[in-house]
């Protein structure tokens, strides 16, 4: 699948609101992983900014170490910046970059929500997902890359779902081409370490939550039943558990790290 260079910077151009990202474009047909092809690049001396692009991955990555599926036709792509956070603060990135893509999904008229932590869905099955990868020297983020894989026109499981047939099942067309979703997705992603970096994580967080379709999900922890009510700063899912005494309900609140508890995916009836 052919890649116009010319057609995506002038919808980065067009569509551009801050600058906070001086994007360098690299385009690939192929390669084993845009996230490590990017940190090849920064060892060669590549700039913050610094973007690969794929339409296939032959070794893509998710979280947890488990295998990314990239088969032709997605959208792979991956930025570095140079954050200087905390490292226990990392997750900040994952929400930065789940919400501002949702929000230009949404400005252009595709429904597009999170699932905690750093899944992108639309009509309830996965778009997408967001893999952050970091350096860290003194407790600190020095370098970090930021990979996510959106659904274009690839094939997808009964749990996911692409751009292309959702806009076909719709009859509208927001999106026209590979390259006009690149440039939303940058843009997405540029507006969201923007929101972080000047705004504060406290109103990332409320943006987060207002697009999560978790919110208010109950939740099977253990033996007990619980209700998701949010998300700390540092990517926990807060969970109030139902327990009951003779007097009253207590509703004690935990936290649950990432990769601990998985939330699922319904499969398509269609």
């Amino acid at each position: 699948m052919g890649f116009d260079l010319q057609t995506l910077t002038a919808a980065l151009d067009s569509g551009r609101q801050y600058s906070y990202l001086p994007f360098s474009l690299h385009i690939f047909d192929s390669v084993a992983s845009t996230n490590q092809t990017l940190w090849n690049l920064l060892a060669q001396g590549a700039e913050p900014g610094c973007v690969v692009i794929a339409t296939q991955q032959t070794a893509g990555r998710g979280q947890w170490g488990r295998q990314w599926i990239s088969a032709d036709g997605g959208l792979y792509v991956s930025v570095a910046i140079h954050p200087k956070i905390a490292a226990t603060d990392s997750y900040q990135l994952t929400f930065a970059t789940a919400w501002g893509i949702a929000a230009q999904l949404r400005n252009c008229g595709i429904n597009v929500g999170i699932k905690w932590p750093n899944d992108l869905v639309l009509d309830s099955r996965k778009l997408g997902g967001i893999l952050t990868e970091t350096k860290v020297n003194q407790g600190k983020i020095t370098q970090a890359v930021i990979g996510v894989g959106i659904n274009w026109a690839n094939p997808v499981p009964d749990t996911g779902i692409n751009v292309e047939s959702w806009q076909a099942s719709q009859l509208v067309k927001p999106i026209a081409c590979l390259e006009m979703l690149t440039a939303q997705v940058l843009l997405g992603i540029e507006s969201g370490i923007q929101c972080l970096f000047e705004e504060g994580v406290n109103v990332l967080l409320s943006r987060y939550l207002d697009l999560l379709t978790n919110m208010g999900d109950r939740i099977q922890v253990n033996d007990h039943v619980g209700t998701i009510v949010g998300v700390t700063p540092q990517g926990n899912l807060r969970v109030n558990l139902e327990t009951y005494n003779t007097k009253e309900t207590i509703l004690p609140e935990i936290y649950i790290q990432p990769g601990t508890i998985s939330l699922g995916y319904q499969k398509s009836s269609v």
